[in-house]
């Protein structure tokens, strides 16, 4: 231990008298100049230096002092390099695909590396591409099995040559189907079923030796290799076209009853639309009971394919509600069982346009004063179609005034329509034209500031509002067509109800048993 009173220099002790002298000889060998310091005492004093300096210093001792301070320095110095040394971090941008849908994932299903050890599910097959080298080394099977999917927008010859059948072939097959069935018909999902057989090189596609499919739900398609020539086999299918009849009780809700029931989406909202002609759904009781028929057929195959629906009832307090879905002149309608048929809607706005002014009071821009405005205008430009608002007769098509090219329908409740300012009319006087049938085409003839259409109805000669407009069509069946409706009424109401699945009587000998009976 250092003793300041007693100091050691070459072996000998001195006392305290001593001190200065030796500090003297001390300090003058510490001042001596670099230049005359050997190698070996340059690196010792080097050392003995590093050796005294502390370079991590306590900073919670000896506060304010110049070890505390070069401390302090040094923990800066360290602190602001690493934070100026530190690589920056910055958000990776990723691009990411946009979901597959499910057509789109069952394609790309067979790009997987799964299905070549474990066999595809798909029904997908894929065409080799040029970058596939075939091994000729490879021993092949005489016949191989394949099944193939119609996709959506599917070609069918190119369903063909994705499964490995040759472009000839294909084209062969397409034509020969072609022929029997559009190709447009074939549904998408449709399974094709083929057998390829043997051929002569590994670099050739295999010939086909059978391909069927399932062509409509009562037609099979089957083509084989008869010889050197493919040949078309028809397999018709035994369909059931029996309909199926649902009756049940009301209960709180009839919408809820008639589905729980069994009643398809369509069947079901179609079944609601027709009873609301002549009842209302809030008047119909619990204890009322519905009847429904659908179409249905059923193949010997076991599929079963549900149609639109046919007839709909109501009986509550004794009192029946039966319609009959019937058509006339190409159009579906409700009857009654009596044979009557009612429509109801609202006008069709007869011309894509926008409504520039309304029905009522108005300053007239061209006569200068004020007068009634009897009708609707829609501006649209020059040329645009004009149809009719509803079902009518042509009783005028001609020059009227200043309506200029006009039109002007009747329909039945003494309604009647008028179409002004036409550029060309289509219509001609005395002709039958259907609700969306083009009459003629927007103008500015007449009184007109502009192009657009004068829209007019009128009840019982009186003009009135288009916008508040609704109307009621009324048909009566009568002679040979009330007579075939009966028949097919009578016939449906023989089917009975369905239980466990099938009905005891077909639709079809019940109404040949009705037209016995009239005969």
């Amino acid at each position: 231990m250092f003793d300041k009173n007693q100091q050691d220099f070459g072996g000998e002790t001195y006392g305290q008298g001593g001190g200065a002298a030796a500090l003297a000889l001390t300090g003058a060998n510490r001042f001596r100049p670099l230049g005359r310091l050997t190698q070996s005492e340059w690196v010792g004093r080097a050392g003995d230096r590093l050796a005294a300096t502390d370079l991590v210093v306590d900073l919670g001792a000896r506060i304010g002092s110049r070890e505390w301070f070069r401390g302090l320095a040094t923990c800066t110095t360290l602190c602001v390099g690493a934070a100026m040394l530190a690589p920056g971090f910055r958000p990776m941008r990723i691009a990411f695909e946009p979901p597959l849908g499910q057509a789109q994932w069952e394609e790309s299903r067979a790009l997987a590396i799964s299905p070549l050890g474990y066999g595809a599910d798909t029904g997908r097959r894929l065409a080799a591409s040029d970058l596939v080298e075939p091994l000729a080394e490879t021993p092949e099977r005489p016949r191989i099995e394949l099944a193939a999917t119609i996709g959506q927008g599917d070609g069918f010859a190119r369903v063909l040559e994705r499964a490995g059948v040759s472009r000839d072939e294909s084209s062969e097959i397409s034509s020969m189907v072609g022929k029997v069935v559009p190709l447009g018909d074939l549904k998408a999902g449709t399974r094709m079923d083929l057998v390829l057989g043997r051929r002569d090189h590994k670099t050739d596609p295999r010939p086909v030796e059978t391909v069927g499919f399932r062509a409509a739900f009562d037609l099979k398609l089957a083509v084989e290799r008869v010889g050197d020539a493919l040949r078309l086999k028809r397999i018709p299918i035994a369909v059931d076209n029996t309909p199926l009849r649902i009756q049940g009780r009301v209960g709180g809700n009839l919408l809820q009853s008639v589905r729980a029931a069994g009643l398809p989406g369509d069947a079901l909202q179609a079944f609601l639309k027709a009873i609301s002609q002549k009842l209302s759904l809030r008047q119909i009781g619990a204890n009322a009971r519905f009847d429904a028929i659908i179409a249905r057929r059923r193949a010997e195959t076991g599929e079963v394919e549900m149609g639109s629906l046919m007839f709909a009832g109501i009986t509550q307090g004794g009192q029946k509600t039966q319609m009959l879905k019937w058509t006339t002149d190409g159009r579906d309608q409700w009857y009654e069982a009596s044979g009557v048929g009612e429509t109801r809607g609202v006008m069709r706005q007869p011309v894509l346009g926008h409504l520039t002014s309304t029905f009522g009071m108005r300053f007239h821009p061209i006569l200068g004063f004020s007068r009634m405005h009897q009708g609707m205008d829609f501006g649209a430009p020059v040329g645009s179609p004009i149809v009719a608002a509803t079902d009518g007769v042509v009783m005028f098509a001609g020059w009227h005034g200043g309506h200029g090219n006009y039109v002007r329908l009747n329909h039945v409740g003494g309604i009647a329509t008028g179409y002004a300012h036409m550029s060309r009319i289509v219509a001609r006087p005395g002709e039958h034209v259907r609700q969306g049938q083009l009459i003629g085409y927007v103008g500015s003839t007449g009184l007109s500031t502009g192009p657009h259409l004068h829209y007019e109805v009128f009840r019982n000669g009186q003009a009135i509002n288009p916008t508040s407009m609704k109307f009621t069509t009324v048909q009566q069946l009568a002679g040979g067509e009330l007579s075939r409706f009966r028949a097919k009424l009578n016939g449906l109401l023989a089917v009975r109800v369905a239980s466990g699945g099938s009905e005891k009587t077909d639709a079809k000998s019940a109404e040949a048993k009705a037209r016995d009976k009239r005969g």
